[in-house]
């Protein structure tokens, strides 16, 4: 190699070199600001939090600069005046260095950047949606005028063809910059085109099911799982609380394998396989549909309990491993943990197993609890009126060992029939791990051979619960 080329390499080597480091260097300077604390935040993965990155101080000219030498996943980031009077979101990405110049009081209709960054685009888009947003509503205004079906219909075409301008926007954009950034987050919030011919299914009929099978299907099809800088922007949550909650069949099994799919497609990167483990468990332990606990239990044993979570420490791993412990006792479909314990009498052990019963309901409560005191009442009003045909018991279990309160609130509220009032002093029973009482009432519906039908109810859905459970038995019967 001549010397000519050889220098040529090396300096070659150096622009690359120096225009490929870590980091960031933002300048800014505000027309109408100055002497004001400014943040620069991220988000990750919602809209409704953003986290702090570094501070600065707007000069007395409202320049203000923000640098760093530490690699960042990149995303969508934010400008926010420490008084919360503005706030401007940026795109940032590792290795940007670039400035902008902007007015506080109309951010984006005069923010200009220069240098190398896709903020022109971004900013081009949220000019974009403000005359897209006013025409919008300018049409869905005609519904209030609409005077029939056919004008009404006639508004809905026209504002079908409305959002075809903003997908084709995003569309168009992808299409002359498929590697950008920008790209990536239109296609994250893209949403599946369903067919408008449905299928015809053997015998003859048209498949109405086939619309939602096929959104959901589709769903995640143009959504990056390898790329983290889509955690730091505000999409990720919305997309999978719509899914979870929208399209996935509120049950244990469709919900676990669901959690499975997610978190195969994460697989292998940091943030996004974090915020997906870390959103899948809050969701199903907190979850108020009945029986999404055993998806919980499902994920800690599966994810937690082998090492995939990688990011908590002991405390917090020990923390899921023992709710789950606490949980998966007493899961639906699961055999009831028998109690011994003993009646008012505190003379005669009566057994949860000894109950004779088509439907048993459990119920730990507290005759100083207010939500008890309202809801026992209840509890024994559906029993006269609707339960004992089904030949239901309540075995109603004193949980605070208030002795003389108990008794007396059972004697005034006439709480007789039906019910089996009993209680453990000495508590030799451990009723509280076994049935995850961690605060009253709490209550479980048990059938005849005393399996877990129900768990966490109350009287305004026991007795549908049990007629859900009669049907699906009587169904049963007939197969035979």
């Amino acid at each position: 190699m001549n010397k000519y080329l050889l220098s040529t390499f090396i300096a070659f080597l150096f622009c690359l070199s120096a225009t490929a480091k870590d980091g960031y260097n933002i300048k800014a300077k505000f027309s109408d600001a100055n002497d004001s604390l400014v943040y620069l935040c991220h988000y990750f993965g919602k809209n409704t939090t953003v986290f702090k990155d570094d501070s600065t101080h707007l000069n007395s000219k409202g320049e203000l600069s923000f640098h760093s030498d530490k690699k960042i996943d990149g995303g969508i980031y934010m400008l926010l005046f420490a008084d919360k009077t503005a706030s401007m979101e940026i795109i940032l990405l590792n290795g940007d260095n670039y400035s902008i110049e902007v007015t506080k009081s109309e951010i984006y209709k005069t923010a200009k950047f220069t240098g190398v960054t896709e903020n022109n685009g971004f900013y081009e888009y949220q000019r974009f949606l403000v005359s897209y947003g006013g025409g919008y509503q300018k049409i869905e205004a005609e519904l209030l005028t609409a005077t029939n079906k056919k004008d009404s219909n006639a508004v809905y075409d026209k504002l079908k063809t409305k959002s075809k301008e903003l997908t084709d926007y995003r569309s168009n954009f992808i299409l002359k910059n498929p590697t950008s950034f920008l790209g990536k987050l239109f296609n994250a919030v893209d949403e599946p085109e369903i067919p408008k011919i449905l299928p015809t299914l053997p015998d003859g009929t048209k498949d109405s099911s086939y619309p939602r099978a096929y959104y959901k299907a589709h769903y995640w099809d143009k959504y990056d799982f390898k790329d983290d800088r889509l955690i730091f922007t505000p999409i990720y949550e919305r997309k999978l609380e719509d899914y979870m909650t929208k399209l996935v069949i509120p049950v244990p099994d469709s919900v676990s394998h669901e959690c499975e799919v997610l978190l195969a497609k994460a697989k292998g990167t940091v943030e996004t396989f974090k915020y997906t483990l870390w959103y899948l468990t809050r969701w199903t332990e907190t979850s108020k549909i009945m029986g999404l606990d055993e998806s919980f239990v499902y994920l800690v044993e599966n994810y937690y309990m082998k090492g995939l979570a990688t990011w908590i420490d002991s405390a917090q791993l020990e923390k899921y491993i023992d709710r789950a412990r606490k949980i998966a006792p007493n899961m639906i479909g699961q055999p009831a943990m028998d109690l011994r314990m003993l009646d008012t009498s505190d003379l005669n052990v009566i057994p949860l197993s000894s109950v004779k019963a088509d439907y048993t309901i459990l119920i730990f409560w507290s005759p100083t609890c207010g939500h008890c005191k309202t809801e026992m009442p209840k509890f024994d009003s559906i029993y006269h009126a609707a339960l004992k045909k089904y030949n239901v018991k309540i075995y109603a279990v004193e949980a605070e060992d208030e002795n003389e309160k108990w008794k007396a609130y059972i004697r005034d509220n006439n709480l007789g029939e039906g019910w089996i009032h009993v209680h453990d002093p000495k508590r030799t029973t451990n009723f509280r791990a076994f049935y995850d009482v961690y605060s009253t009432p709490t209550l479980y519906l048990l059938d005849d051979k005393k399996i877990i039908r129900g768990k966490r109810i109350d009287h305004t859905n026991v007795l549908g619960l049990i007629e859900w459970l009669e049907k699906k038995k009587k169904k049963e019967q007939e197969k035979k």
